[in-house]
């Protein structure tokens, strides 16, 4: 949605990433209780400009009403008057509702600002946000979100990877944001992690906590190349690996995970968010991880190059 984000007056820009809070199906469960008292207290904390949900913000699996459940997320987030927006995870629609169905509530929030995306790709929820100048009526920054699906064929196993039809989307729509040579920075969220992920581990340097298997697509469609071949990309931020929260940078790209926000789901990490600054005019961003009791670890800055 043109000109819902804009820089402040400073020329910095807030977002904070909350990722699998995994919220059941009961309306006082005490795990989800803490997942929505560290979603309040991190908006008072940091008071973004944009909260991001990485995907698995319910489990649908075993619930009865799952569109019950994604609206008590809302409701805690919304309450803030902050815009927000989502992408799926894999368990979000895993049973009883679909994506289309929960999408459509986000409607009912008058401060969420995602799309549906083209029809004719797939995925539910692959779209840009941009964020104006401070002072002038110009895109300065643009956020690119996609659906990652949730489940590979049998024949495949493990979990799905972004489509061709995707990569090809996110393509056009990095154009629209390249005047000539000269390029917005710009950030992509979704939920499950990249082939890339694991190959940071080996070549890259890297931050923070790697404590599982990094659950990557057995198959690698590309959508990393058309990130690096984007020339504007700074870092990828997803979810999905519980006890994983590192930023590593490779070919110039920072791939980062959140920090895990809910507790009703595994996971060793102690529960937090992440927080990202944007500076208008800059290709550059500071991210830090806010934890539940308030403290602010791994601080990590990206300095992008622009591709030759």
């Amino acid at each position: 949605m043109e000109g819902s984000l804009k820089f402040r007056a400073d020329q910095s820009f807030k977002i904070i990433q909350f990722t699998d809070l995994h919220i059941g199906g009961e309306e006082n469960h005490l795990p989800d209780q803490k997942t929505f008292r560290v979603i309040s207290e991190t908006i008072q904390h940091e008071k973004p400009d944009l909260i991001v949900v990485t995907g698995d913000l319910i489990w649908s699996e075993g619930v009865e009403q799952p569109e019950q459940s994604y609206r008590r997320v809302l409701d805690q987030i919304s309450q803030w008057g902050i815009p927000f927006t989502t992408v799926f995870g894999n368990h979000d629609a895993e049973a009883n509702v679909t994506r289309e169905q929960l999408f459509a509530i986000n409607a009912e929030y008058k401060h969420f600002l995602g799309m549906a995306g083209p029809e004719d790709i797939h995925g539910v929820g692959n779209y840009s946000l941009t964020i104006q100048s401070s002072n002038k009526e110009k895109n300065e920054s643009v956020l690119h979100f996609l659906d990652s699906g949730d489940y590979a064929p049998k024949s495949v196993g493990g979990y799905a990877w972004v489509h061709p039809d995707q990569v090809s989307w996110f393509q056009a729509e990095s154009k629209k944001y390249a005047n000539g040579k000269e390029t917005i920075p710009a950030l992509a969220f979704f939920h499950i992690p990249l082939p890339e992920y694991r190959d940071v581990l080996n070549i890259g340097k890297v931050s923070g906590n790697k404590l599982e298997q990094v659950c990557a697509p057995v198959i690698n469609s590309g959508l990393f190349t058309a990130l690096l071949e984007s020339g504007n990309v700074m870092g990828t931020f997803v979810g999905h690996d519980h006890d994983n929260d590192y930023c590593g940078e490779l070919h110039g790209i920072s791939l980062c995970y959140g920090r895990i926000s809910g507790y009703n789901v595994y996971g060793s990490l102690q529960r937090g968010a992440r927080v990202i600054q944007l500076y208008e005019g800059q290709h550059k961003f500071d991210t830090w991880i806010r934890l539940d009791d308030g403290k602010v670890i791994a601080p990590y800055t990206h300095e992008h190059k622009i591709n030759d």
